[in-house]
């Protein structure tokens, strides 16, 4: 991955392949961002003038180059867009700063070393350059004979080094910040990587496997079960999803734990490797981004991992609920009755709902450890897509001031997300005439209807949020700011938060 150091070096004397500099909108034109004073000044105070003439307005997502300043050991200048000018102090915020950053990565793919004079006033600033840099370089180039994957074109390799002009190499805050972004980062990539793996490589069994040698790595207790071990528990809807696949289902637990710790998370995350829609197929042109499927158990097993490596004051407890859901003569059928976990039966009306199925057994499993907070993660369904778009998860809850404290967090970590209800009146719909409950409810807000469902299977007096990440988990379009084409990592930094806020005291 793109390395980031620290540096004091002046713009001038830096040997390196570009500078990269910040360029706001003005009212009347382009401003130089703060940072950038050394950069403006050898061009005798002109640079928003030469960037004008060069057609750029400073808005979001912009780039400019330009042959660098006489006496520069850097042959370039990179002029990216930050947005408006802030209305206050001149001060942008974090997420500003991570996007411009992403951007200017994703513009210098092939080179080997880039200085950034973007606007750092203190330690969470470098820290929000330094992730942008990271997500922005990223590409998955795995299975690519020639070529680097989608951060780089015509066969370029991402960014290789990035340095942080105007940050304090000795300041522990700095060096703090930049830990933090290179963890978050890191996991936030690994997720990216286990999203984008072809459904061939990844299933149940070599997912688990991924995450035991994680475990290994960074001290995290791992626990697998497997089919037999499944049975025997009586998780029929994990096994019932993952009847119609060769590939057998797993329940993996990963638990990291601080001898500090006064607060307990679990996190649930929804790990269909592939999903068909079994017996319900999919139709024709639903199907090719169905690896993406496992995209909430990505999340849950890199939120776990960071909150091992920044080593947290709070035990977190990782559930990644891992199938296959395809068709074939030993596939759950549209009538089938499971016995979940908890006892209750669920009447199946669509195996294209199983996500949920999956999440049941998982969710009363972690609340058997009475943790404090539950929160599941899960591209559950196209319903929210239609709601919040692709670029926002929806968030609900059984708990008000828990589902404001997750999108505060969201918020805060620079992702999108959004509060949405849980309508008592939509429960009715989920009624069945042979069992305890049925998979499926209302058409008509059905985003809504499979959190009631899951909702089900929340132990009693455990506070609970699910997030359906449907619509940002897989970028099918274009790359932009710091968020490539395909996986996303969609709520890892969301999660981390919320383990951090815990940690601190600051949630709940």
């Amino acid at each position: 991955m793109t390395a980031l150091t620290l540096s004091t070096a002046a713009a001038s004397g830096l040997r390196a392949d570009a500078i990269v500099v910040g360029v706001a909108k003005g009212p009347k034109g382009p401003v130089v961002a703060p940072g950038a004073e050394a950069v403006d000044k050898a061009y005798d105070g002109g640079l928003a003038g030469i960037l004008e003439t060069l057609g750029a307005s400073g808005s979001e997502g912009e780039v400019t180059k330009l042959p660098a300043p006489s006496g520069f050991k850097a042959p370039v200048v990179v002029a990216v867009g930050l947005g408006a000018v802030p209305e206050q102090d001149d001060s942008f915020d974090a997420e500003a700063l991570r996007r411009a950053a992403g951007v200017a990565a994703r513009a210098l793919a092939g080179a080997k070393k880039a200085a950034f004079a973007l606007p750092i006033a203190d330690a969470a600033d470098a820290g929000a350059v330094a992730e942008g840099a990271r997500l922005g370089a990223y590409g998955f180039d795995a299975y690519k004979e020639t070529g680097r994957g989608d951060a780089a074109k015509n066969g370029k390799g991402p960014l290789a080094e990035v340095a942080l002009l105007g940050g304090k190499p000795r300041d522990a805050a700095y060096k703090a910040a930049i830990a933090r972004a290179t963890a978050v980062t890191e996991e936030l990539n690994r997720a990216r990587d286990l999203i984008n793996t072809p459904p061939n490589d990844l299933n149940p069994e070599s997912f688990a496997a991924v995450a035991t040698a994680a475990g290994k790595e960074h001290g995290i207790k791992v626990q697998v079960l497997d089919e037999k071990a499944l049975a025997k528990g009586g998780y029929g809807g994990i096994l019932g999803v993952g009847a119609g696949s060769a590939a057998g289902p797993r329940l993996v637990k990963l638990s990291y734990t601080s001898a500090k710790a006064t607060k307990h998370l679990a996190f649930v995350g929804k790990g269909i490797t592939y999903d068909s829609g079994g017996i319900s197929l999919k139709p024709a042109g639903h199907n090719e981004t169905m690896k993406c499927d496992m995209a909430g158990a990505a999340a849950v097993f890199a939120a776990v991992v960071t909150a091992a490596r920044l080593g947290l004051e709070v035990n977190v407890t990782g559930w990644l609920a891992l199938a296959e859901n395809m068709p074939s003569g030993s596939a759950t059928r549209p009538g089938d009755v499971l016995r979940m976990y908890s006892g209750k039966t669920v009447e199946v009306l669509n195996t294209d709902a199983e996500g949920r199925l999956v999440l049941a057994d998982a969710l009363w499993k972690a609340s058997e450890d009475k943790p404090d907070a539950i929160v599941d993660v899960a591209t559950l369904t196209g319903a929210m897509v239609l709601a919040l778009g692709n670029r926002t998860f929806g968030v609900m809850a059984n708990d008000d001031a828990f589902r404001a404290s997750i999108v505060e967090a969201a918020e805060e970590v620079g992702e999108e997300s959004w509060p949405m209800p849980l309508p008592e009146h939509l429960r009715k719909g989920m009624d069945s005439p042979t069992a305890d409950i049925a998979n499926m409810g209302e058409r008509m807000g059905g985003g809504l209807v499979a959190g009631l469902f899951l909702r089900e299977f929340v132990g009693e007096g455990i506070t609970w949020a699910h997030l359906d990440i449907a619509g940002p988990a897989f970028n099918e379009a274009g790359p932009f700011g710091y968020t490539p084409k395909g996986g996303t990592g969609s709520a890892v930094r969301t999660l981390v938060r919320l383990a951090e806020l815990t940690a601190a005291g600051d949630l709940g």
